[in-house]
């Protein structure tokens, strides 16, 4: 999963960067397979990463529910499956995106005909909502999934650190160390992907901001801090 994250982010990286390139000099048609390569990496990304939450979730924690005790004992058959299913949903949702942005590119090739401009105009109107709408719910539920699986984590982790302080009161351990690491990591790692996630709520509703040149460079920030650690991810693993 950590492997996949990376080349993903990798390839994201890249390709935000043209994509926004071609977006401020006025290039979209000419950069327009780097946005739907972007679209692509950017919703594999974020089922990725909320895959990696709840495996590290299912696997960490510990409940003694019986489903839960299956699905841990699961969830490690489950990783290619789940991972070839956060493919087809990107490769999916990525066609629906270019198959609506070539209509829409006809239906603006055919304003110059008056007599349907009307009726033109309503169905690039539809054809826009729908779109946005799509790519908001396909991000939305992996990023709930994160944000469920991050906190519940984080809180499992928390009491069981003030368990472990209670019965070693008076007496030095390191596991404490470890389980305080681990909780700094999760906070920066859901601090990052929440501001990640609003950044490209913003880009795709495109309604609070002017995308100016400092709205470019806070969103190549985020994408180059998310890389990195997704990157940290894999070498503190290897």
């Amino acid at each position: 999963i950590l492997a996949s994250l990376g080349i993903c982010r990798f390839c994201q990286m890249w390709s935000s960067m043209l994509h926004n390139f071609g977006s401020h000099f006025h290039l979209n048609y000419n950069f327009w397979c780097f946005g739907i390569i972007w679209q692509f990496t950017n919703i594999l990304s974020f089922w990725l990463t909320s895959l990696l939450a709840v495996f590290y979730c299912v696997k960490v924690s510990f409940f003694s529910h019986p489903i839960f005790l299956w699905m841990k004992w699961r969830i490690v058959r489950w990783v290619p499956r789940l991972l070839l299913g956060s493919l087809l949903v990107s490769c999916v949702s990525t066609i629906f995106s270019a198959t609506s942005y070539y209509i829409i590119i006809q239906f603006i090739s055919m304003k110059d005909f008056p007599r349907n401009s009307t009726m033109l105009e309503r169905l690039e109107a539809f054809l826009w909502d729908f779109s946005t709408l799509r790519k908001v719910v396909v991000l939305v539920i992996p990023f709930l999934l994160f944000l469920a699986s991050t906190v519940l984590l984080m809180a499992l982790l928390s009491r069981h650190l003030k368990q472990m302080k209670d019965l070693h009161t008076g007496r030095p351990i390191s596991s404490p160390e470890a389980h305080s690491a681990a909780l700094r990591s999760l906070g920066i790692f859901l601090i990052l992907f929440t501001f990640y996630f609003l950044t490209v709520l913003v880009s795709i509703l495109d309604v609070l901001f002017n995308k100016e040149s400092w709205f470019w460079a806070w969103e190549a920030i985020i994408y180059a801090l998310v890389s990195i650690h997704s990157t940290l991810l894999m070498l503190s693993s290897a």
